[in-house]
């Protein structure tokens, strides 16, 4: 049986976005403040985001807010709706692969 991981919204910074719905709350490029859709892709600087229209948008992380949301499959236990969780753009600057190495640093000594 396979295991799901839980996203808590104290520790999404150090999990995979891709997958996730995304919208963009604040932005210093003023036409990208309110952009929604799902994560596709993501660099050290970038999230690729496929809007409704199935367009790619490329945001940057720095001087950005985002709103994730957390499905309630994948919030924490016993959770029945899904999370909205606020980021600053500026904690997720980090290829991604070693920002999500430091979850398993937090379990170990957390």
């Amino acid at each position: 049986m396979k295991s799901k991981v839980e996203i808590l919204p104290s520790t999404l910074i150090y999990h995979e976005l891709i997958g996730l719905e995304i919208q963009v709350i604040r932005s210093t490029n003023p036409a990208l403040t309110g952009i929604r859709g799902r994560v596709i892709d993501e660099t050290k600087n970038m999230l690729v985001i496929e809007n409704l229209k199935s367009r790619e948008l490329k945001i940057p992380k720095a001087d950005s807010e985002f709103l994730f949301r957390i499905p309630a499959e994948l919030s924490e236990k016993g959770r029945r709706s899904d999370t909205f969780v606020k980021i600053q753009g500026n904690l997720l600057l980090s290829q991604p692969e070693n920002r999500i190495k430091n979850i398993k640093k937090l379990r170990k000594w957390g």
